[in-house]
């Protein structure tokens, strides 16, 4: 059963790339470990290429959900509503909006093929901004199946679930946060790792310690006094 890709698959996905753009999309998506929402929103005045660094914008959505009758906060599943005990036939759904950014740095690498791809004329002009790739979430999606199939890489796991499902762009977030994790398990270094990921609780970010198995392992050796 395989959890997370290893560096040399995420080698082997990027080298299966049908053009520059698709390459750096799939390793913006594991050098940067963003999600795939932030990397398609990217543009060219994000990118600082003098200093090596990308701002990410995370614009999260929700719905909050209130009584008709008096504006009680009501849950997705309210029959009744538990201040005035009104049956609920219709909520009030008031659209709540999250804006969040945060700037990652970049390494030498990616920088000189982003700085590659502006050069060739990459980007696209769209409703004012210069996308970089100028796509939308289904299609980073196709993108990166269809460079997992070429690359002949096995589907995986989710290790909560237990359900298998294709290599995704997330799939990419992933393998960045359990390479991190293996590389530094500490708590700074987690602790770096969720101000990177930009997870709102440590607990998300913790789990990668168990998806590595270095977590476990450690654990276990520390049983039998040795190291991990």
């Amino acid at each position: 059963m395989k959890t997370y890709l290893e560096l040399h698959e995420v080698q082997r996905l990027e080298e299966a790339a049908a053009n520059l753009r698709d390459r750096l999309l799939v390793r913006c998506l594991f050098h940067l470990g963003c999600r795939v929402s932030e990397a398609i929103a990217v543009t060219t005045d994000d990118i600082d290429l003098v200093s090596g660094t990308v701002t990410i914008l995370h614009l999260k959505t929700r719905s909050k959900l209130s009584c008709i009758g008096c504006g009680q906060r009501l849950g997705r599943y309210h029959t009744f509503c538990p201040k005035c005990g009104a049956k609920v036939d219709k909520a009030q759904a008031e659209q709540q909006e999250r804006r969040r950014q945060r700037v990652l740095p970049i390494d030498g690498e990616t920088l000189q093929i982003l700085k590659e791809y502006v050069q060739r004329g990459g980007p696209v002009l769209r409703d004012g901004k210069r996308l970089f790739f100028a796509i939308n979430r289904h299609r980073a999606w196709q993108i990166v199946k269809t460079c997992a199939e070429k690359a002949d890489l096995p589907r995986l796991t989710n290790p909560e679930t237990g359900k298998v499902h294709n290599v995704s762009p997330h799939r990419l977030r992933d393998a960045f946060a359990v390479h991190a994790v293996k590389l530094n398990d500490s708590g700074d270094g987690l602790r770096l790792l969720q101000e990177h990921l930009g997870h709102q609780s440590f607990n998300t970010t913790a789990k990668y310690r168990k998806v590595s198995g270095k977590e476990h392992r450690d654990w276990y050796q520390g049983l039998w006094g040795g190291g991990s």
